[in-house]
């Protein structure tokens, strides 16, 4: 069977399920695609359309797999703008103008999809896009919250919006006349079903989403007031208005305003907004995805961009990938991208045989749902898992909410990124640091032989400045491999950054593979949390590194409690056993930390610094060591590869042995010592086979206790646990060959 014909067996099998997933999103994407619009201060037919041609366009040639597109909440307060500006106090003819706009906006982002520019949101630090949409969250509120109590007359910039929502509230207590009042209790009632809509356990009550079950109840509201012949208490004002023939009173864009200025920074205020809202967004679905599969974004932004083009030129808004909707999608158990397909189809269908229904809608209800949207998106719960990453990123966070609230979406997310670096330039008491490094390689990325591991060091900063490089490594490697990660040769290492690896680290964990981080155990942190900053710390302030343990440390402390092991992170200058061996014995060791150890101290594993070399030829090596003590005296010698090290042992008197009737031991491995007898005696034949089915280790004996390494940079928790196994091992091997040499004495 070809795979064109397993992938169309399978697509007819999924069929059902996307279909139903598609009825379900467009449930919601109806209330929505609506408020959104009316949000904007455009028709809410304008909304719809935008989910009709980004869920055909994107589903048909888009690279995601289970996304869902339409309009979004970013964009609200852009197009709000956009339409306030262009049109000078004519909002209908600033919708037109806006609608070029759009159409503008959609043939940058189709650039930027050919351009290979998926990597846009990389270079937004994570904390000033939480501020960017918590003030795209205020903004959608501040105006909601007026129409949910039926003031469709508010105006005013978003901070007056928001200081006259306590008058409004008071001003409702004061209305005696029912009909008045009516809109503010629909958008009250509606409100109240969605903050509790997810308390309600009943399987069938929630088959409906939420939105829906307040567009059913609200139009079910008018239709009992004619059959009970009851006045309907909302005017026409009051409610949602769709043209007669939608078809026939299509909106087309006015291009009269394409070189004026306020004109081309809407274009690029709604680019920028809609290529970082969509970014995010699909990396988000791809983490839901039951297949672990990985969009291609390049290709999704041009479909985004065509399909925004298109929306505009019908008189549609802004077409992005939204997370709300895809995650119902796929918690519905969507599949591909059919259910984007079904999602668009069913909004048509509602479109055209309900467009009576439609008429009925309370704007207070579809406001309700805006509001509640908005809340979400700038709930304080978001500040207060800011700050528990670390004190400046609450300043970032501020700054761009802020900056963003007081003028707009561009300069505030400008002023994050320039609050960010500057922060970074203080903690780090350098500007050299970032401007002499930024454009510097410096990601070392190879495959090692032995295990097959990818190993992957970073060298002087990994900010949301160069975040990008690291990641197009990570992304060349297969996911179902591992990853060590080293930032040993790295001086600091931002949220942003810290945040985005464990996005890789999830996702690899989910498709076999594993990404381990090391190298941070010397760099310090002002909180406990995973993501707050590293910065390496200077020698004279390592003491205090084990009050924020990295993961790797407290997986060092777990393992030491499997091993029944004791565990100190901090460091301790006592190196000098060290210097009986012949491997250090040029090689200056300020200190060692992160130290395992057994209760009798006869078996200790510890990360060492060392330097070797001199002037400019120094280098730092950072490198995992086991050390155990022998209970007998045992010769000295040294195992190397391949006689890596001979020269230096030469000089310490030791001379190449060979063991007898071991010729392939004999070419993977440079043993060397000073007794060739006494080391024929140790190498047994078990000793032997047990070295040649293990990996590599350089081992080294100074007569009283044994080195073993296995490379020259830090080792990996799982390296470790396999380094102490093999030690022990050795150890055990070595101790009952030299037992057996004395009784055969």
């Amino acid at each position: 069977m070809t795979q064109k014909t397993t992938n169309a067996k399978n697509f007819f099998k999924t069929l059902p399920k996307n279909l139903f997933s598609g009825f379900v999103v467009s449930l919601i994407a109806l209330p929505l695609g609506l408020g959104l619009a009316l949000a904007s201060d455009a028709p809410p037919i304008s909304g719809i359309i935008a989910a009709i041609v980004g869920g055909t366009v994107v589903s048909l040639i888009g690279g995601s797999n289970v996304t869902i597109t339409g309009p979004g909440n970013g964009l609200v307060i852009v197009l709000l703008g956009a339409i306030t500006t262009l049109g000078n106090g004519n909002l209908y003819q600033g919708y037109l103008f806006t609608l070029a706009a759009i159409v503008i906006s959609g043939i940058l982002m189709l650039l930027l999809g050919f351009l290979k520019m998926g990597r846009l949101a990389d270079f937004f630090p994570a904390s000033a896009i939480e501020g960017m949409l918590a003030a795209i969250g205020l903004g959608i509120l501040a105006k909601q919250f007026h129409i949910m109590i039926g003031n469709n007359n508010a105006s005013g910039s978003i901070i007056s919006l928001l200081s006259k929502i306590p008058s409004g509230i008071i001003d409702l207590f004061q209305i005696s006349n029912v009909n008045l009042l009516a809109p503010a209790i629909i958008g009250i009632v509606s409100l109240l079903i969605m903050v509790f809509y997810s308390k309600i356990r009943n399987p069938y009550f929630q088959l409906v989403p939420a939105p829906m079950w307040i567009l059913i109840l609200t139009v079910g509201f008018s239709y009992m007031c004619t059959w009970l012949k009851i006045p309907y208490p909302l005017d026409s004002k009051f409610l949602v208005n769709i043209p007669d023939k939608v078809l026939s009173n299509l909106a087309f864009p006015d291009f009269s305003m394409l070189f004026n200025k306020d004109f081309i920074v809407a274009v690029f205020a709604i680019t920028l907004i809609a290529s970082i809202e969509s970014l995010l967004s699909i990396k988000a679905v791809d983490k839901l995805d039951s297949q672990n599969r990985r969009s291609n974004v390049n290709k999704d932004l041009k479909a985004l961009g065509l399909a925004t083009s298109i929306s505009g030129l019908l008189g549609g808004l802004n077409v992005v990938t939204v997370i709300a909707r895809s995650s119902v999608n796929v918690n519905n158990g969507a599949t591909n991208r059919s259910a984007n397909f079904f999602h668009a189809f069913f909004l048509v269908v509602f479109i055209l045989l309900f467009q009576e229904q439609l008429r009925k809608i309370p704007l207070a209800a579809l406001a309700a749902i805006l509001v509640y949207t908005g809340y979400k998106l700038a709930t304080p719960k978001t500040l207060g898992k800011i700050a528990r990453i670390g004190k400046e990123q609450i300043v970032i966070f501020l700054t761009t909410l802020l900056v963003t609230l007081f003028t707009n979406l561009i300069t505030g997310i400008s002023a994050g990124i320039l609050v960010t670096f500057l922060i970074h330039v203080v903690l780090n008491k350098s500007t050299a640091l970032f401007l002499n490094h930024l454009v510097k390689p410096n990601i070392l990325m190879y495959k090692e032989n032995d295990e097959g591991n990818y190993y992957v060091s970073v060298k002087y900063f990994c900010s949301f400045l160069n975040f990008y490089k690291l990641k197009n490594k990570l992304d060349a490697i297969p996911e179902n491999k591992n990853i060590i990660l080293d930032f040993s040769l790295c001086n600091f290492v931002d949220h942003t950054v810290m945040e985005g690896l464990e996005n890789y680290t999830e996702t690899f964990s989910n498709k076999g593979g594993s990404v381990e981080i090391i190298g941070l155990d010397r760099h310090g942190a002002d909180s406990v949390h995973p993501f707050a900053i590293r910065k390496i710390l200077p020698l004279t302030k390592l003491n205090p590194i084990e009050r924020n343990f990295t993961k790797r440390q407290t997986l060092l402390k777990t393992t030491a409690n499997e091993f029944k092991w004791s565990y100190e992170a901090k460091k301790n200058t006592h190196t000098h056993f060290l210097r009986d061996f012949v491997f250090f014995k040029t090689r200056q060791i300020p200190y060692l930390y992160n130290t395992l150890s057994n209760e009798t101290q006869k078996v200790k594993l510890f990360d060492v610094e060392f330097t070797e070399g001199a002037f400019i030829a120094r280098e730092v090596v950072k490198t995992t060591v086991l050390h155990i003590q022998l209970d007998n005296e045992i010769p000295v010698f040294t195992l190397d590869k391949d006689g890596l090290l001979d020269f230096i042992y030469s000089l310490a008197g030791f001379k190449e042995i060979a063991i007898d009737n071991h010729p392939d031991f004999n070419k993977r491995f440079f043993l060397s010592g000073e007794s060739s007898f006494a080391l024929q005696s140790i190498f047994s034949d078990e000793l032997i086979l047990f070295l040649e089915s293990h990996p590599y280790y350089h081992i080294e004996s100074n007569g009283e206790s044994l080195l073993i390494l296995k490379k020259e940079r830090l080792l990996s928790v799982q390296e470790i646990k396999a380094m102490i196994y093999f030690g022990k091992q050795f150890y055990s091997l070595v101790q009952n060959s030299k037992i057996l040499v004395k009784n055969s004495l």
